[in-house]
């Protein structure tokens, strides 16, 4: 028996889906330790990333005093917890194997002894504790700085970080850390979340290979399966990311987002109730005392075609219609697309949009020929790849009630 999907009216952040029982305790989250001393950026971006906050805002954010836990729902449920800038793992009272990641942020203007010394503690703890566990480091506020400047400081922070745990033992030399330049004030956050969210999806070659067959069928130069609210890629094809295209996909997104709820289709709409047009009433006629059937004819008969009286029968009322059960309401998968650098040749590019879950928006950069001449058949893919999609966060969803 299929299972009936939800109705996708809307891709707004103002109208966010429900979350997958995420306040009930039946579902297995992936959890992330974000990490860091005070003010170095780590509610900042839990909140622009997944609370959708204006950076220029995040100056207004008070001071975490104890760990608050955010839930989050994409291609696998989240479960980010954000620490004080005094925690220590000891302190934390929780088993670091719970936990599939640990980010610790460093401000790239904050004096490196004290982040620095604090960061090597934390890694050789979680080696000991979890050596499976995604080491990231993000050296955060990376806007401040001239790009000579930034680039500069990264390299140092990040010798700093391999020199101190080699001093420590030869052992911690092979712990896999990965460094990664972030700013709120730019799409460099969104990027190296994404990236950090990609090793934690087990089902991420499946959807590569969904992403590689569309790209084939479809002659897309590139394709990034998105999350709506989040604007996190969670998987791309086999293509090399170029910065610029991502930024792009990025901003197009953001900007359906925005004035989405500006806009409601036909279709998707529930029909509008329209009252009957009143009709001409007819000249009433002349009673005829003989014929006591007139008093009975109704006022939409015409007066020459009335029924003939059956004055020893009682009146029946009419037969109640048979309640029909309520139907479902369409299914409804928003789309767009804008021409990228138009020509009269038509030789330009265009950035497509097509709603795959409540979730998932897939968004793939195609030749302006391929998409006004054979438009039908990239539907067609779109469809295939959206049952695709569509039943792997099945299995994923069912697994991880299962396993809670």
């Amino acid at each position: 028996m299929a299972r009936s999907l939800p109705d996708y009216g809307t891709t707004s952040k103002l109208a966010p889906p429900p979350a997958v029982n995420g306040s009930n305790g039946d579902i297995v989250r992936t959890k992330i330790l974000l990490l860091g001393l005070r003010r170095s950026g780590k509610t900042s971006i839990q909140q622009v990333l997944f609370s959708d906050l204006p950076p220029k805002q995040t100056f207004y954010l008070e001071r975490t005093t104890r760990v608050t836990k955010h839930t989050f729902d994409t291609v696998i449920p989240l479960e980010i917890w954000d620490c004080p800038g005094d925690m220590t793992l000891e302190t934390l009272d929780v088993p670091l194997l719970q936990f599939a990641t640990l980010i610790f942020v460093i401000d790239i203007q904050d004096l490196y002894q004290q982040p620095i010394a604090k960061l090597v503690d934390f890694i050789i703890t979680a080696y000991q504790e979890h050596p499976n566990m995604n080491l990231e480091v993000f050296v955060h506020k990376a806007d401040v700085l001239s790009e000579e400047y930034k680039i500069e400081n990264f390299r140092f922070i990040q010798q700093r970080v391999l020199d101190e745990l080699l001093y420590i033992s030869v052992e911690y030399e092979q712990i896999p850390i990965n460094f990664q330049l972030t700013s709120i004030y730019d799409h460099s956050l969104h990027d190296a979340f994404s990236r950090t969210l990609h090793k934690s999806i087990d089902s991420l070659p499946y959807l590569e290979d969904l992403l590689n067959v569309f790209c084939a069928n479809s002659q897309s130069s590139k394709a990034f399966l998105f999350d709506v609210r989040s604007r996190l890629y969670v998987a791309t094809d086999a293509s090399p990311v170029d910065p610029p295209t991502h930024n792009l996909c990025n901003d197009y997104l953001q900007m359906l987002n925005s004035f989405g709820p500006l806009y409601r289709s036909v279709s998707a709409s529930p029909p509008r109730y329209r009252p009957p047009s009143p009709s001409p009433t007819p000249s009433p006629a002349p009673a005829t005392p003989s014929t006591p059937a007139s008093r009975l004819s109704s006022t939409l008969s015409s007066p020459s075609h009335r029924a003939p009286a059956l004055p020893h029968a009682p009146t029946q009322p009419p037969p109640l219609p048979a309640q029909s059960p309520p139907k479902q309401k369409p299914l409804f998968y928003p789309s767009a697309s804008t021409s990228l650098s138009p020509s009269a040749t038509g030789s330009g590019t265009t950035l497509t949009y097509h709603l795959i879950t409540r979730h998932l928006a897939l968004l793939a950069l195609l030749p302006t020929a391929v998409f006004e001449g054979r438009r039908g058949l990239v539907e067609y893919n779109v469809v295939f790849f959206r049952e695709g999609v569509q039943e792997i966060c099945e299995v994923e969803e069912d697994v991880r009630r299962v396993a809670g």
